[in-house]
């Protein structure tokens, strides 16, 4: 992934300018506090957000704890230029780094904890795997991961929907997620107490939140 191009926050959709009203469709303020809740940033922890975009999920872990230190990452200089818009206070260090080379942008052995949300989903399998070793290779022994993405499509209705995400971003990077293939690559990756945390119905598929640990 690193010497090939990325695929746009909203794939053929839109430009990445509308990404955040696109993605108030998916009941985002619900997924986001979820999200957060499962990291639980303590103070001084030092947290990556992969794939951050226009910032929104990197600024809610700065507020819910201020002495956190939150990077957010990602390879699009448009989207990381909405977030820096967004963060008038610079809560946030923003990179533009990709995510199957972490350790590249932040070092190894550097981050308490990792999060993403709807970057995994875009990428071919390869790439998927790729970028979880290199979260995996940031986080410090002891460190928490927790993804929130498109997974398993367990109805007709979440299938259904789920096409929508699949013409935007293709089916062959999509279909693997509505598989339920992400708590596998988690394992694979060497995170270990790897769960299904929550289920989020939207109008586009369901999203899930994994969470897991680095021995």
């Amino acid at each position: 992934m690193s010497d090939e191009t990325f695929t746009p926050a909203l794939g053929r959709l839109a430009p990445a300018r509308f990404f955040d009203y696109v993605v108030a469709l998916t009941r985002e303020r619900l997924w986001r506090g979820l999200t957060v809740m499962h990291l639980a940033p303590r103070p001084d922890d030092a947290i990556l957000d992969v794939g951050c975009g226009t910032g929104s999920l990197a600024l809610l872990a700065a507020r819910v704890e201020p002495h956190a230190k939150i990077t957010g990452l990602d390879p699009d200089p448009e989207i990381l230029a909405v977030a820096r818009s967004k963060d008038a206070q610079t809560r946030v260090r923003w990179l533009t780094g990709m995510g199957d080379a972490l350790v590249d942008s932040v070092g190894a052995a550097s981050m308490d904890a990792v999060m993403s949300s709807l970057v995994l989903h875009q990428c071919p399998l390869a790439v998927k795997s790729a970028i979880l070793d290199s979260m995996f290779a940031v986080l410090r022994p002891g460190g928490r991961l927790v993804i929130t993405d498109y997974g398993l499509q367990r109805t007709a209705l979440m299938r259904l929907t789920f096409r929508f995400v699949q013409f935007a971003d293709g089916k062959t990077d999509t279909q693997p997620n509505a598989d339920g293939v992400l708590p596998e690559l988690i394992s694979a990756a060497g995170f270990t107490d790897v769960r299904e945390a929550e289920v989020v119905p939207t109008i586009t598929g369901s999203l899930s939140i994994y969470v897991a640990r680095k021995r």
